[in-house]
């Protein structure tokens, strides 16, 4: 049963082959028996997952259908859920329970979804190697000793070793698509206000945004279906007609004018990875597809630029844990000062203090203009680049990193070198624009994926030309070891 998609999932419960609450339990057994050698999940809700297994099969039993009536999801660790644990991966919010549900999660309930537990991700997503949760380091299913990403890892790995069949994630510079690349799955990083970000702890607020992680395309389209509408409770959410991904999954790719940017071929770029993603450009000509080169020419500006407005809104974000109100709270604080000092201190870890004070230092008096300013204007100009691209083709393709899966703690010592693998992933956050990552095939036995990247609203035809590539291949069918 752990090896079915949430499409297959639906098929079963629909024709009573199995009952939700006996694919529960037979889940909740395996991450018992396997999340232990991967750590991939901070928290887990087995009385809650039962008794919304038993309400869907209820529904069922009384005439209601749903593609996510009775399927078994779990939430990153950042989405708020009423009266569990909402940690963030950080000590800071350690002995934290929501008093309420994040909009994500609460649509996905509505809709028949049932709750396993709350992934494990970097602190407060702060990261590309999910090396540092306060929980400790989540391993990746396909080599042990090697990362799944960041910092959605936890979701990541879950769902690659097959602990169940999609997950939550989020996305604020590529924290759906790289770890979905380094696990072999596919995941979808949906346009700015597509999904509500109420209820999802903030990173930075104009970056975030919540998405899928699945093995295949058409499991994105229908998790992406539960998550996606205006939320009137998020002042960023758009009111936008939301459209049956899955109805758009099987149409032609005869005459899709695909996008190759010279920039993502540089001297960075593993060759072999790079030999990958011309592979997956022959098998989507053969669907029909028209290949051209293109440039980005401000792609090179992107990252610096991204690494000064993520820790400028991230230090205006976290300055709310303070030890005041909610979460950790120093013992016995002499003063107020001494209260915010020692609380911070000790309940941030480095990666989030190093981010705070970068961007803190990005705002202040003397420095906004030089930095942040600047920071935003490029952000512009990496826009324009999108918007005279989309004018000559239709979706644009290349690597989702430069790099596959690197060894825990190999870049422990020397942050921008983690940085610089978010190259191809952070310009879709800059721009605000839907992103996805397929699986394309390995390295060394360990996953490539490929980037999507499409206009505003598009995600139905990312998803498209996902699922037929994955009709013709079968990367993503592949499964780690031992899982």
């Amino acid at each position: 049963m752990h090896h079915m998609t949430l499409a297959e999932i639906a098929r079963g419960l629909a024709d009573k082959k199995f009952s939700s609450e006996e694919l529960t339990q037979v889940l909740l057994a395996r991450i018992a028996q396997l999340d232990p050698q991967l750590n991939s999940f901070i928290s887990l809700t087995p009385e809650l997952a039962l008794s919304q297994a038993k309400a869907a099969d209820a529904r069922r039993a009384n005439g209601e259908s749903g593609a996510l009536l009775g399927a078994p999801i779990a939430h990153k660790d950042l989405f708020c859920t009423q009266g569990i644990r909402t940690s963030c991966g950080s000590k800071m919010l350690d002995n934290f329970k929501a008093p309420y549900d994040a909009t994500v999660v609460a649509k996905l309930a509505a809709a028949g979804g049932v709750t396993l537990g709350k992934t494990n991700m970097d602190e407060f997503a702060m990261g590309s190697a999910n090396e540092s949760s306060y929980y400790g380091a989540v391993k990746n299913p396909w080599n042990l000793e090697h990362v799944p990403g960041g910092s959605s890892g936890g979701s990541a790995a879950a769902v690659a070793a097959r602990l169940l069949p999609a997950a939550t994630a989020t996305d604020t510079g590529g924290s759906i698509r790289q770890p979905a690349a380094f696990t072999n799955l596919t995941g979808l990083k949906p346009t700015y206000g597509r999904v509500s970000r109420w209820g999802m702890i903030a990173y930075a607020s104009s970056l975030d945004q919540g998405g899928p992680l699945a093995r295949t395309a058409e499991d994105c389209a229908l998790l992406l279906q539960g998550m996606a509408g205006f939320d009137p409770n998020d002042s960023t959410s758009i009111d936008e007609p939301v459209p049956d991904y899955s109805a758009s999954l099987n149409g032609s790719l005869q005459g899709l004018r695909i996008g190759v940017p010279k920039e993502y071929f540089g001297a960075g770029l593993d060759p072999r990875i790079a030999d990958l993603i011309h592979n997956s450009i022959k098998e989507l000509e053969k669907l029909g597809a028209v290949v051209k080169e293109i440039s980005l020419p401000n792609m090179q500006h992107a990252i610096p630029a991204y690494y000064v407005i993520a820790p400028a809104e991230a230090s205006s974000n976290l300055s709310r844990f303070d030890g005041v109100r909610f979460g950790h709270r120093c013992e016995n604080p002499e003063n107020l000062i001494d209260l915010y000092k020692r609380s911070r201190g000790e309940g941030f870890g480095a990666e989030v203090q190093r981010r705070i004070m970068v961007g803190a230092y990005a705002l202040s008096a003397g420095y906004y203009d030089a930095y942040y300013l600047k920071a935003q204007k490029i952000r512009r100009l990496v826009k324009n680049d999108f918007m005279a691209a989309f004018n000559e083709v239709d979706i644009i393709l290349g690597p989702t990193t430069p790099n596959p899966a690197w060894k825990l703690g190999a870049k422990n010592s020397d942050p921008v070198a983690a940085y610089l693998e978010d190259v191809y992933t952070i310009t879709a956050n800059l721009a605000g624009l839907p992103g996805l990552s397929m699986p394309a095939g390995f390295v060394d036995g360990l996953p490539v994926g490929v980037q999507l990247l499409a206009p505003y609203f598009q995600e139905g035809r990312l998803l498209n030309v996902a699922h037929q590539y994955q009709q013709n291949t079968d990367w993503h069918t592949r499964t780690p070891t031992g899982f």
